[in-house]
């Protein structure tokens, strides 16, 4: 069926490219019109640029001051070779220093160290006294001595409150780093400390306003931890931080910038008659291009796409690869449509073998029980407890069976209910082990437990299902002497639980496909040790129905480790 030219790929891409040759000719214009604003931009991004250097500058004396004394000078070399006037006012208003007549109805900034973030220029109560500056130097210097002697390069930095440190310029082993940093000089020095003590005392008293009992222990880079309940902790350290530092930085100011008016010679492009008949000649001629190029390109593009309809009209039984002939969009995408067909009859052959493994899980225990009732029915076995514990047996398999396609057509239909709970992992750990131990005893495996008892919100008893399932599964393929060790911890944003066993692997080419329902990678491994082939299909849905996921590593000769992540 061919398609209409009002539909046609064709029109749409020629459609396309006349609107983008118009948009770009438009565009052009328009930029010749406005290209002597350039030099205007340059002129106020240099204009920025000087601003901001003024108003760091006036930034740092404020850090460094307890007020705008003595700023004038400062202020004049700031501003000098610029071409700007500048004038620094109080919040009220009154001039501190700068221009007298320079408009003051909006200010180009609020020199303020401790606005928005605290300045790290500010020393305040840490301020070293000269005695402590020359031990903290003579520290450093012998840091920095210890490293050389072991061929590391040190540099020596002088932060703002005296104190000198050293630092590696290169990766630093781990003994070298205890050797020469770890010192027991490494505490605050007594001015230090006695700052520190006041800045504890007071964020101490605002994470526990009103009558909390937590206590909160800073560190000389202001890290901070906490010992019971404090969740303001944070902002009550910044907050006593901007109290603490308050007295020692200048008040807050007013930076208003003037300046010349910018300049520029020559005027701008006009659209004369004589521009605008260039204009129209030079778009006239793209679109007579535009149309040429994109009726060749559109037919060539065309031809192939009709190929992979065709393609993809054809009888399943009949279905063939499409010839990919070229390396571009068009050619992945013929790559890509036989792919699709090859996943196409793979599902169909995989349809096709779950239908067969479904009739043969569910026809074996029927045939038992079957079996063994018509020959009680018949009076050729006796109807004694040991031939129903043989009924019960295979109705227990058999009821697994169903529960496991039960379980797994939920979760893929997205109907999985959890009933999630704040719990502690290792708990549910615990009791998956024990579960197992009978069966890992029996094959001469040892089963072991290790982690960090995390807490997680999530559903314990699909939890215990998904991991018995990565359990029994590990067990069952390790050989005797072998050992099945789970383990759990918390990672940033996630709760990781892995199995790992020791048994022979999974060859990689197999990997893929361990999630796949009914698959076993040992084709003549028996239905009686070989499980139902829906446990780890399983797992994975049930980790994803709690947001997470499921994955798989292996080694071939050394085991294989299943993971999973929930969100935590």
């Amino acid at each position: 069926m061919r398609v209409s030219l009002r539909h046609s790929l064709v029109t749409r891409l020629l459609a396309t490219s006349l609107l983008i040759a118009l948009g770009a000719v438009a565009a052009t214009a328009w930029l010749a019109v406005r290209t002597t604003s350039q030099a205007i931009r340059q002129e106020q991004g240099q204009s920025l640029a000087d601003g901001s250097r003024i108003y760091d500058g006036l930034l740092a004396y404020a850090a460094t001051h307890k007020d705008w004394t003595g700023v004038e000078q400062t202020l004049a070399s700031l501003v000098a070779g610029t071409g700007r006037r500048a004038t620094l006012t109080d919040l009220t208003g009154r001039r501190i220093a700068g221009d007298a007549g320079i408009p003051t109805e909006r200010p180009a900034a609020v020199v303020d160290p401790l606005h928005d973030k605290i300045d790290p220029r500010i020393a305040g109560p840490y301020r070293l006294s000269s005695t402590e500056r020359q031990a903290s130097r003579k520290i450093a210097s012998d840091r920095a001595s210890c490293l050389e002697d072991y061929g590391i390069a040190a540099l020596l930095t002088v932060t703002p409150t005296g104190r000198t440190v050293v630092t590696a310029t290169g990766d630093v082993d781990g003994g070298y780093r205890y050797l020469c940093l770890t010192k027991p000089e490494d505490g605050p020095m007594p001015t230090e400390r006695r700052a520190l003590e006041q800045l504890e005392k007071a964020v101490n008293e605002c994470v526990n306003r009103p009558g909390g009992r937590a206590v909160v222990y800073l560190g000389l880079d202001f890290t901070y931890r906490v010992k019971g309940d404090a969740p303001r902790v944070g902002d009550c350290v910044d907050a006593a931080r901007r109290e603490q530092l308050r007295p020692y930085v200048a008040p807050a100011a007013r930076l208003y910038l003037d300046g010349p008016a910018a300049s520029v010679d020559g005027g701008p492009f006009d659209l004369s008659g004589r521009n605008l008949g260039y204009v129209a000649g030079a778009t006239g001629l793209v679109l007579l291009l535009v149309i040429v190029v994109t009726v060749a390109a559109g037919r060539r593009l065309v031809r192939p796409l009709r190929e992979l309809t065709a393609a993809a009209q054809r009888p399943l039984d009949l279905d063939s690869p499409v010839p990919v002939a070229r390396d571009d969009e068009i050619g992945r995408l013929a790559a890509a449509f036989n792919d699709l067909a090859a996943r196409r009859q793979a599902g169909e052959r995989q349809r096709r073998a779950m239908v067969s493994d479904v009739a043969h899980e569910l026809r074996t225990p029927l045939t038992n029980m079957r079996i063994w009732l018509e020959a009680a029915q018949d009076g050729l076995a006796p109807l004694d407890p040991e031939l129903l514990d043989l009924l019960t047996e295979e109705a227990v398999l058999l009821q697994h069976v169903i529960d496991d396609l039960r379980d797994l057509a939920a979760a893929e239909a997205g109907d999985l209910r959890l009933n999630l709970s704040d719990v502690y992992v290792d708990d549910l750990l615990r009791q998956v082990v024990e579960a197992h131990r009978g069966a890992a005893e029996r094959g001469g495996v040892r089963l072991t437990l290790s982690g960090t008892d995390p807490r997680a919100v999530l559903d314990p008893v699909r939890l215990r299902q998904l991991v018995g399932n990565l359990v029994s599964n590990a067990v069952r393929h390790t050989p005797p002497g072998g050992t099945v060790t789970l383990t759990s911890g918390v990672v940033p944003g996630a709760l990781v639980i892995s199995v790992a066993d020791t048994g022979a692997g999974i060859p990689p080419e197999d990997l893929p496909h361990v999630f796949d329902r009914f698959w076993r990678a040992d084709k003549a491994r028996s239905r009686a040790t070989g499980g139902s082939g829906l446990g780890l299909a399983i797992a994975r849905n049930l980790a994803q129905a709690h947001a997470g996921d499921l994955t798989a590593t292996s080694v071939a000769g050394e085991g294989s480790t299943f993971t999973v992540r929930l969100p935590h």
